[in-house]
């Protein structure tokens, strides 16, 4: 079964550590993810991610049907990056790298690097194609309208 990659880069209008401390927080991740997906933290979070930090979730990917899924927080160097990969969930791996790059003091570059393997072998080509890929650019899109819409009208208070 191949392994996928997807790769997304957005500059925000905020600076390095204002966008950490947003990123950072796994509660503000609801935020920035599709209300079709009825996404659901069960876990109680802190205020920032750290490594060993284990998150259980419940999404609705497809049908409405919903999955648990378990992510944990591997590695973290803020404010520069922290990575999760997935210990039970729709995917047989999921390894999700998130970077930050302060750009001039008002702006940081944010991307994402995704790799994953998808489910049920032979038919996951399938599934990536038709499915997957088309629903994670639908999560990345929203993503991005979400972080340019609340970094062009926060106040400085309001985006952490």
């Amino acid at each position: 079964m191949p392994t996928y990659t997807l790769s997304r880069s957005q500059i925000v209008a905020m600076p390095l550590e204002e966008c950490w401390s947003f990123f950072s927080n796994p509660a503000n991740l609801t935020k920035i993810t599709p209300p079709s997906l009825r996404f659901s933290v069960e876990s109680e979070l802190p205020h920032e991610v750290h490594a060993g930090l284990m998150i259980l979730y419940t999404v609705s990917p497809l049908w409405n049907i919903p999955m648990t899924w378990l992510t944990e927080i591997t590695q973290v160097r803020k404010p520069d990056y922290f990575v999760d990969e997935q210990r039970v969930g729709p995917y047989r791996i999921w390894h999700h790298e998130h970077f930050f790059r302060g750009l001039d003091g008002e702006h940081t570059e944010v991307r994402d690097l995704v790799h994953y393997v998808p489910p049920l072998g032979p038919l996951g080509t399938w599934l990536n194609t038709c499915v997957i890929r088309p629903q994670l650019r639908h999560i990345f899109d929203f993503r991005e309208g979400r972080l340019a819409e609340m970094s062009s009208t926060r106040s400085r208070d309001s985006f952490a």
